[in-house]
This record gives structure tokens, C-alpha cells and sequence, in this order.
């Protein structure tokens, strides 16, 4: 017997319709390329999404067509978002921080339709567009006073506004249609791409609303740190309309003294990024000596927050939710929020559960396999390949069949390629990526948790550790570091530091120092390169 319930389409456009309607009130401010701050409500931005729409359609975009952006925080490109998906065409987010060879490839594989560009990203684009499609047609995101010259014979986007009707018509159709396409940094071979759906989207608003929402009071303001040219920035462009948050995009100003101002200024409740953002920013709170004012929350994700980063926003008062996802997951898969029992332990016992990747969120699954795909317990200490599923995970990537393959086990599950381990209270702890894992006599050493260590240290701002070769123990680890300052400790004295919390055998056997570890798109160390850089290297018992 079934239900005899109605049956509507799970649909983008509705989330801002909603908002426009029931959170009117509630803002988007952005710090723009053009050097102000610029204030909008939802009510205010249905409009402008609906003349977006339009000019998208004079402009020749159908179901299903692919329109790129290639921009900031800001609100034009939550515009985007919206107007895109809504009238059925799939919004392809484009990284500027990728190569010149994986943009060109991503754009070529997407066949994009139109581009939009901030004014920053202009020259990025003039530098491979002979390269890109010959019909690709480029539109810079400012107004006529401020375009840029270029040689891209680009449109203007407030001029493509200009006339359009203030209303529209949004169209119903399947809401598993394509919404947006991400794709991956591409650290071995081409990017891959993410198609998220409808569907999908809404769903994952949904669930993520259901556990932060909480945290999050209506009428509070939240910072995405994390791009919108990144997996949705963590699914913010639409949990925001949904909570009747303000939105503060930072633009381009991602530094601390920059991000310190704003939050300052707009009284910032809760900010989202990953770990190396909030570096800068505790760096800045620690020379004004004080936090922003109305900061009191904050999310972290991408890479493993060090324990010493967790401790410091805590006693400076803000509560911190450590989170863990993927592109593929679109991309919230655990949550940090803390269970009241967690929250009634001493200080140290609390940290330690914030440390780890917290709880799957409902509408995830998660599994720990071994290395022949059988089923381990989560039992706190059986270590296994982590695979998850769920109605806002991918079934495979776009246009890549092989790749497809190669993810998606026999049972429909995907695999992340990380290592972890569930404990029996349902929290995750990420032991590394399975390719990062360091094998020394037979025996597993985390580098997450060598870097999470070292890091506790004041003299280190940031570090790597990666595997050597050796031809007793097969690796050995090596951490790779930068200063904080001008201290070099020795390597002994960050064994010392270290040795509290790992044997002897699981320290590094040696410690260089550098200026900067190399980074990839979305903000993590790359070990690739790391071990590309040091390739020539040799242990010091084997000089």
C-alpha cells in the first residue's frame, strides 16, 4: 500500500523563493573586487536572480547546458548559483587555483556554454583561451564603470541584467536533473567531475540544517571561508536562505587581518574554512589580542584541524565543529557538533572527541573495510578503508566511466580512499589517506597524526610528514616544516615534544626546515609534491 501524499519536485529555486518570502530580512554582504562592501537581502536578490535568468535564456542556456564561474564570495556568484539551476543548467565552479593544463582540460571536458569571471580572474583566463572552446562566451562580474580592458570580448554583467523582467516563471522538471558540476584537484591524473543533482542539493541543505541549524541562530551571520568555487562552500549558498542566516563573503580578502576586520565589523557568529585559514586568523587574534567581536562558532574541514587549533579557539571561547566530507559527498558527510555527554568531560577528555572527524550526519552511511572489502566492526579499533553512500554521494563521475568504475564497490559504495577507524559512540577518526600512510617494519604510522603533534609545538606554523624510503624498514618518516618565527628547534627537541604520544619507532628520523609547504587548490599540504621535491633525499643513517 502507498501513501496518499503529493509528490513535488525537490527544486533550487525553491530554496530562495522560500527565502525571499519567509527570510526576507536576512543578508548577503560582500567585500567586492571592486573595493566596497555591498549589502542585499533575499528579498532583494530574487530579483536580480530572475533578470540573471533571463539574460541566461536570451543567451541561448537550456536544460541541461553548462554555465562556468570563475570567481570569489560574493553575491553575484550566489546569483549565479541560483539563476543557473533554476531555469534547468548545470553551474560548473571552476578553482582558479588549478593549473593552467587542468582548466583548460575541466572547461574543454565540461563543454561550458558561458563563463563568468571576476575581474581578478581575467588575466587567468586570457592567459588559456586560446585553448578553450571557440564559441565560449566570457561575461566579467562587475558593471560597466568597472570592466577591466581585456581581450576576451567580454559581456558586462550588469549590463546583461539591465531591462530584464524582475520575475520568473521557475520551471518544474525532474528533480534528479543535473544542478552543478565541481570537480576534484585532479592530484593523479585529470580532474574528475562531481555531478550533483536537484535532488541531491536540497537534500544535503536539508541535512545539514537538521544538525547545525542549532548552532546556528536565524538571524546570526555566518562567514564561508571555504569557496563557492568549491563543492558549494561545504553547501552554505543554500543551508544559509534555508536558516535565515546572513551570509558574509569575503571576497578575495581571505588573510587574517582582512578576515579579522570583517568579522570584526559585521559581528560574524559563526565562520566556516579550512585549517590553514584559520592559522592566519589566530595569527591576527593574537596580535590585536582579542577575537572578533560576536565570534563564537566555527567550522573545520578540508584536512585535520591540529589538536593545538582546537584547544586555542576553545578557551578564546569558540566552540569548534570539526567536519569531515568530499567533493563527491556534496561534500558534508560527518558533523562536529558535540552530544551533551561530551560536552560535561574535563577540557582535555572534550578535546579529544573534538579531535576527532565527529558523527555521520543522517542521509550518510559509512563502512570500514578490510583490504579484501570485507566488513570491519566500529568498534574504536579495528582500521579499515572508509566507504560511505547516501542520497547526496555520487554513483560515479561525469563523463568518465572508468574512473566511475573504479570508485564504486559491488554494493553501490563509494570508496574515499582514506583510512579510519569508528569508535562505538559513532565518531569517525581519519588515520590518513591510504596512499599517505607510512609503512615502517610492517607497522602503520599516521602522518595526520605526526603532523597534528608537531604542530603543537610553538616554534612550527605548519608541516608535512611524508614517507622515505628505507631498505631495512621500508619507510621512514620525515617531517618537513615551517617556522613560526625565528626559532629552529632541533629535532630532538621536537622528539620530546612529540614523544608523549608516539613510540620511539614512530618518530621522524629527520626535520628540514623550509619556507612554505606547496599547497594544493583547495587548501591542503600536497604530499604529491612534497615527495616530488624531496625525491633526491636520503636518511641520515644512509648518507
Amino acid at each position: 500500500m502507498l501513501g496518499m501524499m503529493m509528490q513535488r519536485p525537490l527544486l533550487i529555486s525553491d530554496i530562495l523563493t522560500f527565502a525571499a518570502e519567509a527570510n526576507p530580512r536576512g543578508e548577503i554582504v560582500s567585500a567586492r573586487t571592486e573595493g566596497d562592501i555591498h549589502r542585499q537581502t533575499y528579498a532583494e536578490t530574487l530579483p536580480r536572480v530572475s533578470q540573471l535568468a533571463h539574460a541566461l535564456q536570451g543567451h541561448g542556456v537550456r536544460l541541461g547546458d553548462r554555465v562556468a564561474t570563475l570567481a570569489w564570495n560574493g553575491y553575484r556568484h550566489f546569483e549565479l548559483y541560483y539563476a543557473i539551476s533554476g531555469i534547468g543548467g548545470v553551474c560548473h565552479t571552476i578553482n582558479p587555483r588549478l593549473s593552467a593544463e587542468q582548466m583548460i582540460y575541466i572547461v574543454n571536458h565540461a563543454e561550458d556554454k558561458l563563463i563568468f569571471v571576476d575581474t581578478t580572474f581575467v588575466p587567468v583566463l586570457e592567459a588559456v583561451k586560446e585553448h578553450l572552446p571557440k564559441d565560449l562566451v566570457f561575461i566579467i562580474m562587475t558593471d560597466r564603470a568597472h570592466m577591466p580592458e581585456n581581450s576576451l570580448n567580454a559581456l558586462c554583467y550588469e549590463e546583461l541584467l539591465t531591462g530584464q523582467p524582475d520575475s520568473f516563471d521557475w520551471p518544474e522538471f525532474d528533480e534528479n536533473t543535473a544542478s552543478g558540476l565541481c570537480y576534484t584537484s585532479g592530484t593523479t591524473g585529470h580532474p574528475k567531475g562531481a555531478l550533483y543533482s536537484h535532488r541531491s542539493t536540497v537534500l544535503h541543505a536539508l541535512m545539514v540544517t537538521s544538525v547545525l541549524g542549532g548552532a546556528l541562530p536565524e538571524g546570526s551571520s555566518v562567514l564561508p571561508v571555504v569557496p563557492l568555487f568549491h563543492v558549494n562552500a561545504w553547501g552554505l549558498p543554500y543551508t544559509a536562505p534555508l536558516l535565515g542566516l546572513n551570509m558574509v563573503m569575503p571576497g578575495a580578502g581571505m588573510d587574517g587581518a582582512s578576515l579579522f576586520k570583517l568579522m570584526d565589523d559585521e559581528k560574524v557568529h559563526s565562520a566556516w574554512g579550512v585549517p590553514t585559514v584559520w592559522m592566519g586568523l589566530l595569527a591576527e587574534i593574537k596580535a590585536q589580542g582579542r577575537k572578533p567581536e560576536g565570534f563564537a562558532d566555527v567550522v573545520v574541514g578540508g584536512s585535520a584541524a591540529p589538536r593545538s587549533m582546537i584547544e586555542t579557539f576553545e578557551k578564546l571561547g569558540v566552540e569548534v565543529g570539526h567536519a569531515w566530507g568530499m567533493t563527491e559527498m556534496s561534500p558534508i558527510g560527518t558533523h562536529g557538533v558535540m552530544p551533551n555527554w561530551v560536552k560535561q568531560l574535563p577540557f582535555d577528555q572534550m578535546i579529544d572527541k573534538k579531535a576527532l572527524q565527529g558523527r555521520r550526519v543522517f542521509g550518510v552511511e559509512l563502512k570500514i573495510v578490510d583490504d579484501h572489502g570485507n566488513r570491519l566492526p566500529q568498534d574504536g579499533k579495528a582500521m579499515g578503508e572508509l566507504y560511505v553512500r547516501g542520497n547526496s554521494v555520487v554513483s560515479g563521475y561525469y563523463n568518465n566511466a572508468d574512473a566511475s568504475e573504479k570508485a564504486i564497490d559491488a554494493d553501490g559504495w563509494f570508496g574515499t580512499g582514506d583510512i579510519a577507524l569508528i569508535d562505538t559512540d559513532g565518531f569517525l577518526s581519519l588515520q590518513d589517506r591510504s596512499k599517505d600512510l607510512i609503512k615502517s617494519g610492517g607497522e602503520w604510522i599516521s602522518s595526520i597524526d605526526l603532523e597534528n603533534a608537531a604542530m603543537s609545538h610553538p616554534a612550527i606554523a605548519n608541516c608535512g610528514a611524508i614517507a622515505m624510503p628505507h631498505p631495512k624498514w621500508d619507510e621512514r618518516p620525515v617531517l618537513i616544516a615551517v617556522p613560526s618565527g625565528d626559532a629552529r628547534p632541533s629535532l630532538e627537541e621536537i622528539h620530546d615534544h612529540m614523544s608523549e604520544h608516539f613510540a620511539k619507532w614512530q618518530l621522524p628520523d629527520d626535520l628540514i626546515w623550509v619556507e612554505e609547504l606547496p599547497m594544493t587548490a583547495t587548501g591542503k599540504t600536497s604530499k604529491l609534491t612534497l615527495r616530488q621535491q624531496f625525491a633526491d633525499y636520503k636518511l641520515p643513517d644512509l648518507r
